[in-house]
């Protein structure tokens, strides 16, 4: 056998056996039970009602903090974002060029940003913030983008009160025939 016959071989069984040991690894993780406790806040389902929100609650000044630990890598220390993506702060809907969709501009229900926080950030972490946690830093964001007092207590009654600058420029068809 010629010596690169041989090497091909060689890296194809060594290929395979590395294979193997990946899947011999995964398949011991498969299907490992969850308990009641990894489900406990798994279905929480925030009604635009204000039904299904949790307990808790904060102030922006609070949710500073937090913010400034948890979500600047991504948000930026001002909420200028590191993509239009992740941008939170600013943005015009009306204007002429393409309009900078933000929780100021865009966002028509402060319950939506509270619901999308607690089930997807920080988005290296999600689902790892309190409730409190959560209700601090949409307080935060709601203040950087003058909607709410830094003072206001931010609860599951006070957030159906938060008038969002674009709470009419959505069509709700949901009812149309």
């Amino acid at each position: 056998m010629s010596t690169l016959k041989k090497l091909v071989t060689t890296a194809a069984v060594s290929i395979s056996l590395v294979i193997g040991i990946s899947a011999a690894v995964q398949a011991q993780s498969l299907g490992t039970p969850v308990d009641e406790s990894q489900l406990k806040n798994f279905d929480l389902i925030a009604q635009a009602d204000g039904s299904g929100y949790p307990d808790g609650g904060g102030t922006a000044i609070q949710g500073k903090a937090i913010f400034e630990r948890r979500c600047v890598a991504c948000h930026g220390m001002n909420g200028e974002g590191t993509s239009a993506n992740t941008r939170l702060v600013g943005g015009d809907m009306q204007s002429e060029e393409r309009p900078i969709r933000t929780v100021g501009s865009y966002w028509p229900h402060a319950s939506t940003l509270f619901d999308y926080v607690q089930r997807a950030m920080p988005a290296d972490a999600p689902k790892s913030l309190s409730s409190s946690e959560v209700y601090q830093v949409i307080a935060y964001v709601l203040n950087m983008n003058g909607i709410i007092e830094d003072s206001l207590l931010l609860n599951k009654e006070s957030l159906m009160q938060v008038e969002m600058p674009n709470k009419d420029g959505f069509i709700d068809s949901s009812q149309a025939l």
